[in-house]
């Protein structure tokens, strides 16, 4: 069954109204955004915006939120397809998750650098979901470790480790602080490269 018009309607004015905040919050930041400048910019009016969210809050809950559902619907695909090879599945999420921020910067700005002086606290069920996101790599490692191919104490450390080295590289490349003579794709490789090996199992020597 189709949807009505008004419900297609009021779907649009809602993405309409998160796409707005979305750019104003990563152009003007958090303190400038206000439901009435959301409300010029879509030519509405702020009672329509309040109908859809109570505050600026909740716009930034709910980007957020999407944010992280859409590089969750990303890692899972980078697992299911390495499900077998725990060096190859860090991999591929590594590179997912690059690729993720690269591609989204302004979802990525609002879900890792958006730094509100006062917010309301987000909602524990959506912090569970993003927390997912560093579940799939705690697992990797873990299985890794299982099969004595990773170094690893406490998986949830280990990756927390892996993604401050990737945030760190996708947030140069995003602010364009990569030195010139280094290609993208070099960098890319090498960070992902060198956050993977500090975990690697260095072999035993071999018996004389």
């Amino acid at each position: 069954m189709s949807a009505s018009p008004e419900a297609s309607e009021n779907g649009d004015l809602r993405r309409r109204i998160l796409d707005t905040a979305r750019h104003l919050l990563v152009q003007e930041g958090y303190q400038a955004l206000s439901m009435r400048k959301i409300a010029d910019a879509i030519g509405y009016s702020a009672t329509s915006i309040y109908l859809h969210f109570d505050g600026k809050d909740a716009l930034l809950h709910t980007l957020i939120h999407e944010g992280m559902m859409a590089l969750r619907d990303t890692l899972q695909t980078a697992a299911a397809d390495h499900s077998g090879a725990p060096v190859r599945r860090l991999r591929a999420l590594c590179r997912g998750f690059v690729e993720f921020g690269l591609e989204n910067p302004e979802y990525y700005e609002i879900m890792f650098q958006l730094r509100p002086e006062r917010m309301q606290r987000y909602p524990a069920e959506k912090y569970r979901q993003a927390r997912e996101n560093l579940d799939f790599f705690a697992r990797a490692l873990e299985a890794g470790a299982r099969e004595n191919t990773f170094a690893v104490e406490d998986p949830r450390v280990a990756a927390s480790t892996v993604w401050a080295s990737l945030h760190g590289t996708v947030s140069l490349l995003l602010a364009d602080r990569v030195d010139a003579r280094i290609a993208p794709d070099t960098f890319i490789d090498t960070a992902i490269r060198q956050a993977i090996q500090g975990f690697r199992r260095t072999p035993a020597p071999s018996a004389p």
